[in-house]
């Protein structure tokens, strides 16, 4: 490409430059423009060429624009601020807004400058000094030119008096103090009748109340001076420079609004006096248009947010639900998204139109229908639980990939809630696994196997249920984990007939080899996940003594397995395998079923009995708690070298031992530290034997701590002493709107303690407070040593990745004494 002559007598006009740029038909063509022209100017600044300095500053402005570097022309506009053209200030003060802000001292210089351009004469010279200030001021600038800022909000000149107003509006961000200096020129804006100052002076005004708590008791005062101010605006006629689409000012009624929520939160009085000004906006504003749902929209807020009637609340969720039934998907968007927040506000209110919501999960817009889907779990209570369920479990089964583990989710957590009977929890859970195949979350796995075993009356049931569904189909991974672990511990209640069978249910007879069969089918079919296996051959280890006739079938599983590439299969049927030949005489007792786990705190539920869900699935059928909890224990190396403690303390169920893989059976293990007897740890009844602290009830003497409360998050220590080994039970719970899920709670110890940390309850805690995640931490002081503990959360609220640390060295003196 040819180039023109950028010669110092024959310089380039922007038009020109601006044409040769994007004439350019490569990058390297783009940057040899700009670099011979940047070069060209850099000489024009050298020689101090002044006739076409502002020429200059304006193509560097645009070169700037385009992302290529321009810090070299700073000074450049400075010295354009001081001419006394109007044509270079304005290019300067340009400039100044573009390359300069408040982290840079040279943007200081332009101080002195600015400071007579506010007192000059020419309202467009002044104009340009409030909007550079207004832009790239400081706290210093701030203070040092208010005064100026203040003496033109009381100009006569309506031009001046709103850019001063919004000028001001930056310095009340910097320095909100300053709100003393322009508190009686603000009051005295709102009698303006000009509308662009009086809609700068309502954005003023909103920002000082949020800024400073001191100006929102003193605006308060004038709620009845907005309030007549948006009356006049309703009940105007039609006047043709601030008509929007036959609305008066939309603009300025909408700022009216948000400035009288943030005045009337919180305060009966202003509420009181709001409330028929938003009747007759509700009531009177045309809601065919865009302009009218603006305003709507930003009036049901409004409402929502102060202390309003019941009426007026009823009145602003019905205008929301007029706006689920609108074509455009945005305003059914908006309107789902702020009835998300207003259903616990008035839950009673929005329900009447919960099948318009119901409507909205068929919508094509991904957006509408996750919105919709929200808000129908938020919508789910005692006495629509049977119909809501109904509906998501066909939601389920037709909606995309990504929607499925949340609805799942969701659904375990409403019925956990309310469902009406444990069998029919069960049932609908049964359904849930089979609708969303392998979509289901692991936390669901173990809560669901957890009301299976607090459910006696339905342990033959369930069992024929879920051996129905897999019996043809062992794909759905899930649901095939939940069948195996259900058919090792009840499987001989299901062959036997001892469970009560209803009218309309399918009686099928069925024998012990068929069950060993579908198990060692799953165990060996080459797509199954190796939890599904690790839950299979447990099961199987468990029917051995159940079903005698298949004992030699199942033993010769385990041997086979024995040799498995999977390290935790392998080391599993070494385990069992030994208890067939070695230890036969003990294989009874260490099989026998898992007793439930109770809860005696009161039920939150409809439930006449609610049980802690299982700590881990794989605890209660033998395997270690890693294999089916969705919460990954991250290595201890990496969890110490984010806290800076020595690596010597454990997480999880498993402690270190140098014992090798056939001396886990020797019995001299029992005097472990780490593992009182292995087998315990192999079949979970060291776990039972750390709950039995909560089941039995016990009154723990030692005061309970608050580890964390922070956010709307609290995490509360409760102690029990066993010895030398502090059991440290935690709390979490969530008293914001929005549930925290994928909840990780890590711990370290100075290295004279042992810690080991037993999977939670859950990984997701439920928000306003109606529910909790537990977890218990266990510790061995051997030495007594003052207990101190660094703690990490990991979690995820409103889809946003949160990580929080905290160091605790106030525990109780009874915890280490």
């Amino acid at each position: 490409m040819k180039f023109p002559d950028l010669s110092m007598s024959n310089p380039v006009r922007l038009r020109d430059l601006i044409r040769q740029i994007r004439s350019a038909k490569t990058a390297a063509e783009e940057r040899a423009v700009v670099q011979k022209e940047c070069a060209y100017i850099r000489d024009s600044f050298r020689d101090e060429d002044n006739t076409w300095r502002c020429r200059n500053v304006a193509k560097l402005l645009y070169m700037s624009l385009l992302g290529y570097p321009a810090h070299f022309g700073q000074l450049e506009c400075l010295k354009l601020i001081a001419s006394t053209r109007f044509t270079d200030k304005r290019i300067g003060y340009l400039g100044a807004m573009l390359l300069l802000d408040e982290r840079q001292d040279i943007h200081v210089l332009i101080t002195n400058s600015l400071k007579n351009d506010l007192n000059h004469s020419n309202q467009y010279i002044a104009g340009l000094a409030l909007c550079a200030l207004g832009t790239i001021c400081s706290p210093e600038m701030s203070r040092d030119l208010g005064g100026e800022v203040e003496k033109l909000m009381k100009s006569s000149n309506p031009y001046l008096k709103k850019k001063a107003v919004l000028c001001t509006v930056r310095i009340i961000r910097k320095v909100p103090e300053q709100f003393d200096v322009f508190q009686n020129s603000v009051r005295s804006l709102l009698s303006e009748k000009n509308h662009g100052v009086l809609l700068s002076a309502i954005t003023l005004i909103t920002e000082m109340c949020e800024q400073n708590h001191q100006a929102l008791q003193v605006f308060r005062k004038l709620v009845p001076n907005l309030v007549r101010i948006l009356k006049n605006l309703i009940m105007s006629g039609y006047s043709p420079e601030h008509d929007v689409s036959g609305i008066s000012d939309p603009f300025l009624q909408v700022r009216l609004l948000r400035l009288m929520r943030i005045l009337g939160r919180n305060d009966i009085e202003a509420s009181e006096i709001m409330n028929d000004i938003l009747a007759q906006v509700s009531t009177n504003t045309e809601n065919t248009k865009n302009v009218g749902n603006a305003i709507l929209y930003e009036t049901v807020l409004t409402i929502m947010n102060i202390k309003s009637e019941s009426g007026l609340r009823v009145l602003a969720v019905n205008i929301l639900g007029r706006f689920l039934l609108n074509n455009d998907k945005n305003i059914r968007y908006v309107a789902l998204n702020t009835l998300l927040h207003v259903v616990q506000a008035d839950h009673s209110a929005v329900q009447r139109h919960r099948a318009t919501v119901v409507e909205c999960l068929k919508d094509a817009d991904v957006s509408i229908k996750r919105r919709a889907m929200e808000l129908c779990f938020a919508l789910i209570n005692s006495n629509n639980i049977r119909t809501m369920i109904n509906e998501m479990l066909t939601f389920l089964g037709t909606c995309e990939q990504e929607f499925k583990a949340d609805c799942t989710s969701n659904m375990f957590l409403a019925m956990d809630r309310f469902s009406p009977s444990k069998r029919w929890h069960v049932d609908q859970m049964i359904k849930v696994l089979t609708t969303a195949g392998n979509s289901v979350r692991d936390d669901i796995v173990s809560s669901l196997i957890g009301i299976i075993s607090s459910s006696p009356d339905l342990h033959g049931y369930t069992a024929q249920q879920l051996y129905k569904f897999i019996r043809d189909d062992i794909t759905q991974q899930p649901l095939v984990q939940v069948a195996s672990w259900t058919l090792g511990e009840f499987g001989d209640l299901f062959v036997s007939g001892q469970y009560q069978h209803t009218e309309d249910e399918e009686n099928i007879q069925v024998t012990e080899g068929e069950i060993v069969n579908v198990l060692e089918k799953i165990l060996n079919w080459s797509l199954s996940t190796v939890i599904t296996r690790e839950y299979a051959i447990n099961a199987l280890m468990k029917l051995s003594t159940r079903f005698p006739s298949c004992s030699d079938q199942i033993q010769s599983v385990m041997t086979v397995y024995a040799c498995n590439m999977n390290l935790e299969l392998q080391t599993r049927a070494v385990e069992y395998t030994s208890l067939f030949t070695k230890h036969n005489s003990i294989r009874s007792s260490i099989v026998e079923r898992m007793p439930v786990l109770m809860n005696n705190q009161p039920s939150t539920t409809n439930n006449e009995e609610q049980t802690y869900e299982q700590e881990d699935s794989s605890s209660i059928t033998g395997i270690n708690s890693h294999i089916t909890s969705d919460i990954k224990n991250e290595p201890v190396e990496d969890l110490f070298k984010i806290l800076d403690e020595p690596s010597s303390t454990n997480t999880g169920n498993e402690f270190n031992t140098e014992n090798n893989l056939f001396d886990l059976l020797n019995s001299n293990n029992q005097q472990s530290i780490s593992i009182p007897n292995p087998l315990d740890d192999i079949f979970g009844n060291d776990l039972l034997k750390n709950q039995s602290i909560i089941i039995n009830g016990k009154t723990s003497s030692i005061p309970s701590m608050t580890a964390i409360d922070k956010n709307g998050l609290r995490i509360i220590f409760q102690f029990e002493r066993q010895d030398n080994i502090l059991f440290i039970h935690l709390h979490a719970t969530n008293s914001t709107k929005i549930p925290i899920t994928n909840f990780v709670f890590k711990a370290a110890v100075p290295k004279t303690f042992n810690l080991e940390l037993l999977p939670p309850t859950s990984t997701i805690i439920p928000s306003n407070n109606s529910g909790d995640l537990r977890q218990t931490i266990k510790i061995l002081n051997s030495n007594k040593d003052k207990l101190r503990m660094r703690i990490k959360l990991n979690y995820l609220y409103n889809n946003s990745s949160i990580s929080d640390e905290a160091e605790l060295n106030t525990f109780p003196e009874q915890c280490y004494n």
